[in-house]
């Protein structure tokens, strides 16, 4: 039996930084075979351009870039062979490509035959899909190359195996989201006993804008059996052995790291999220408004995590509203994560405002617009502090919320990047339960008492909205399944409830439109997933 080395590569990657990321192939490939003997490393989809790309794809000069940077590895003397991932021009149409590049030649390449066009994904916007396989020789093993989404259908896989293929390598950019790791490994596991080879699986890692891509690298065998997996979360180097001879292919027993738990992978996910946002768009730090309830709680345990004490500023800024419950928390939280932490009222600007509204307001009850004012003050303080210091207003609404309308355009909403905002209420508490098993730093009165958002006298958010464990099932029916209000309502739940939910779900788009960006855990985040007009006559009962 011969053997040979390949290696995962697990990379963070830059979108449109071309020069940058082909200069850390180079090193991640010098480093994966001077510590781990690689013959042949893997790098993830489209590892040159960053993923997703996006609009970049429709520059003139992509494809120059491109160019340039494969004749860069070519010429780098590279002490082994890669096979990475980048977009291609050939007559005149655009390809998803992957190629092998073997001693200082590209060798072979293969255009992405399945291009997903649902969800996150657009990719029928810009590339022509393939229809050939690829089937190459590597250290006298027929190995097919394929991409991301090819190895999600059957055809791709049934095409190599017809071709001669006995390893399968599959380069991927594979976002997130809960459960998305077991589907994979199952998935992978179906597809290897389907074609009878294995199956190498790389993904790459880390954050672009509200796409977090998780890593899990990993090996199955052509039984499934999982062999090798890198961990989440983290760039690294995964090393696996396939040995070959006597008509057989079989991989080595390897590293398995174990994969994290839900609560674990999720909470990863949005610090990596915010990690690689603030510092991939040259922030300095970032400011959070802590109002002593527990999503900004959670916003700053995450932040704190994300990127070090050191970068975090937090701002309390009371109102006559405001509980000292409310107060000392804030400033327990504080001084258990050691982060900068001011207190600055919102009184005197709030009695500016009202002063200089006075005539406008004359005649009219005190209502919403007081309470919104509450917030916009609250905004203007933290956008002036971002201004000054350079540090990103970290916003701190959850899905629930957004998804009803119950938060404050140009007020709670300011900010640059919102953690939570795929994150439903209920969700923020178990979030915020698993962070204090790691270390005690969110209040125990932060978590156990009823959320308000403090902007009336006893005020609580079940005055207006049902409980978030009804609310949360009603948004995940109707925004992640989409069902319809009856459909709904046959599973059980009130009529009025849902009806009510409904409404202040299609009446509140143009607030989530001009929401902050965030982090995407499921499978149906507000953004690039639910794209929905703001003026529209559809009516959501049926």
């Amino acid at each position: 039996m011969s053997t040979l080395q390949l290696v995962l590569a697990q990379i963070n990657s830059l979108v449109g930084d071309i020069p940058g990321n082909t200069a850390r192939v180079i090193d991640m490939t010098r480093k994966a075979h001077r510590e781990q003997g690689a013959e042949l490393v893997l790098f993830p989809e489209l590892t040159l351009s960053g993923y997703p790309p996006e609009d970049l794809l429709l520059r003139p000069s992509m494809q120059r870039r491109i160019d340039a940077a494969l004749a860069q590895l070519v010429a780098a003397e590279l002490p082994c062979a890669i096979l990475i991932g980048y977009p291609r021009v050939v007559a005149g149409k655009v390809f998803n490509m992957a190629g092998l590049i073997v001693e200082g030649e590209l060798v072979a390449e293969y255009a992405k035959q399945k291009l997903p066009n649902y969800q996150v994904f657009d990719e029928m916007r810009y590339f022509v899909p393939g229809d050939q396989p690829c089937v190459v020789d590597i250290k006298g093993i027929p190995t097919a190359i394929t991409i991301c989404e090819d190895i999600w259908h059957p055809e791709p896989v049934a095409q190599a195996a017809a071709a001669g293929a006995r390893l399968m390598l599959n380069i991927n950019a594979s976002p997130f989201h809960r459960g998305k790791a077991q589907q994979r490994l199952e998935l992978l596991a179906s597809q290897a006993r389907a074609g009878n080879m294995p199956i190498l699986y790389v993904n790459c890692h880390g954050g672009q804008d509200e796409l977090v891509f998780d890593g899990g690298s990993f090996a199955v065998d052509a039984q499934g059996k999982l062999c090798a997996r890198a961990a989440e979360y983290v760039e690294q180097l995964l090393p696996v052995t396939v040995s070959h001879g006597n008509g057989r292919v079989t991989l080595e027993p390897g590293e398995i790291t174990p994969a994290l738990e839900d609560l674990a992978s999720v909470y990863q996910a949005l610090v990596l999220g915010v990690r690689d946002y603030v510092n991939k768009n040259g922030f300095n730090g970032v400011v959070l408004g802590l109002s002593g309830g527990i999503d900004s709680a959670l916003t700053l345990a995450i932040a704190v995590d994300a990127l070090g004490a050191e970068r975090v500023e937090a701002v309390m800024m009371p109102f006559r509203y405001t509980s000292d419950l409310s107060k000392n928390d804030a400033a327990d939280q504080a001084q258990r994560l050691g982060i900068h932490y001011r207190v600055i009222s919102i009184e005197p600007m709030f009695d500016a405002f009202m002063q200089a509204l006075a005539d406008e307001f004359a005649g009219s009850e005190r209502d919403t617009t007081e309470e919104n004012l509450q917030a916009r003050s609250r905004g203007v303080v933290l956008m002036a502090i971002s201004n000054k210091k350079g540090a990103m207003v970290l916003t701190t609404g959850n899905k629930s919320e957004l998804a009803v309308g119950y938060a404050t355009l140009y007020g709670d909403m300011v900010g640059g990047f919102n953690a939570l905002k795929d994150v439903p209420k209920t969700l923020v508490f178990a979030l915020a339960r698993y962070r204090n098993t790691i270390s005690e730093v969110i209040p125990d009165t932060v978590i156990s008492r009823p959320p308000s958002a403090e902007l009336a006298p006893d005020q609580v958010d079940a005055d207006s909205l049902p409980s978030y464990e009804i609310l949360d099932e009603i948004l995940d029916l109707y925004i992640g399944r989409d069902c319809s209000a009856e459909e709904i309502i046959r599973r059980g739940f009130e009529r009025e409830t849902v009806e009510r939910v409904v409404r202040l779900v299609d009446r509140n788009e143009y607030k989530r439109r001009q929401a902050a960006v965030g982090v995407r855990i499921s499978e149906r985040g507000f953004g690039r997933d639910r794209r929905y007009p703001i003026t529209n006559g559809w009516k959501a009962g049926e």
